[in-house]
């Protein structure tokens, strides 16, 4: 078997905070005497269950205690500088990271500033690391719907500057999803790729939703869409793409166990499928691992795995002459 790290990817399913590393979050907690709760210290990685709105909110607890510890520029430029030394690590030529501004205002001041911040850590992160990155601006669904065209706006105004995607997370319970609509037809006019999450707490009702309100490209998770077959031949037919997260899943109680989640399903349906981590502070595997528990669990080959990859890659927003580099570097991977 060939090492997962050497196969060249593209990680499209990462969020800002979520993306920091454990030891990251220990050391900027000391620094400020920042009491971090136990799940975070002794009981890392913590023990997730979010199928219910209590679950979810100590979830939600526990990211933003996360999120606390992130106090200057430097911080930011550290944690973004880091997110892509680990993906490259794992054989990352690509990560798309996803942020939401508003919820750093507090400390960083204006949703445009902080955005600016994010976008120059990124490209000095691209320029160290030596893979590339784009930035997904993501709304917020427990926010008021006004709140997600602000920042459809915003990333419009950064589209073609690092931002390359508009997306909307946290609890699918929660909110409306044909009033996200405008926002996403403000994202869509200008360009940029739609990449709201869906169909992982909420079954293929949900996944219906997203196709006929917000018009992904590609969907987070999705992979309740499996449950459904004519909603999944939907997705399929649209073109949307799943960013499935295997650790996430099972850590969140979504599924049971790594082999329960419909990973080939959906490839039989016809659909792209991206490996995720999603948030890897909270669920302890990064992008490499999403890859060997579906090679442990579900006995996926090397070629199998290489599809994966392939999928990744064609449907990141990378540009052609990386992902025809990154492409080749599969094909001798698999050689």
């Amino acid at each position: 078997m060939q090492s997962i790290a050497s196969l060249p990817k593209a990680h499209l399913h990462l969020h800002f905070t979520g993306s920091m590393r454990h030891t990251t979050l220990l050391e900027l907690a000391e620094r400020d005497g920042h009491r971090l709760p136990a799940a975070l210290v002794d009981e890392w990685p913590p023990r997730l269950v979010a199928t219910d709105e209590k679950g979810w909110f100590r979830f939600q607890k526990l990211y933003d205690v996360a999120r606390a510890v992130l106090r200057t520029e430097d911080d930011v430029r550290r944690l973004v500088r880091e997110a892509l030394e680990d993906d490259a690590a794992d054989g990352a030529v690509w990560t798309e990271l996803q942020v939401d501004p508003s919820g750093y205002t507090s400390v960083f001041g204006n949703i445009t500033g902080f955005t600016e911040l994010v976008l120059d850590s990124a490209r000095q992160a691209a320029e160290s690391v030596g893979i590339g990155m784009g930035i997904v601006i993501a709304a917020n669904r427990t926010r008021h719907p006004l709140d997600a065209r602000s920042l459809a706006r915003l990333a419009a105004q950064y589209a073609g500057r690092g931002v390359i995607g508009f997306g909307l997370s946290n609890d699918e319970r929660r909110g409306s999803t044909s009033e996200f609509a405008p926002a996403f037809a403000i994202a869509d006019r200008a360009g940029l790729l739609l990449v709201p999450h869906g169909g992982e707490l909420l079954g293929p009702h949900h996944v219906s939703a997203c196709l006929e309100h917000l018009h992904p490209a590609r969907l987070g998770h999705g992979v309740r869409a499996a449950e459904d077959p004519d909603v999944l031949a939907r997705a399929v037919d649209a073109g949307v793409a799943f960013e499935v997260c295997p650790t996430s899943n099972v850590s969140l109680g979504v599924y049971s166990t790594i082999d329960e989640v419909p990973v080939r399903d959906l490839l039989e349906a016809g659909a792209d499928v991206a490996l995720g981590a999603d948030d890897p502070l909270l669920f302890g595997s990064r992008l490499a691992g999403q890859y060997a528990v579906l090679r442990a669990a579900q006995n996926f080959t090397d070629a199998e795995l290489a599809t994966l990859a392939q999928m990744s890659i064609r449907r990141s927003c990378a540009p052609d002459e990386l992902k025809a580099v990154a492409l080749a570097g599969i094909e001798q991977w698999l050689r």
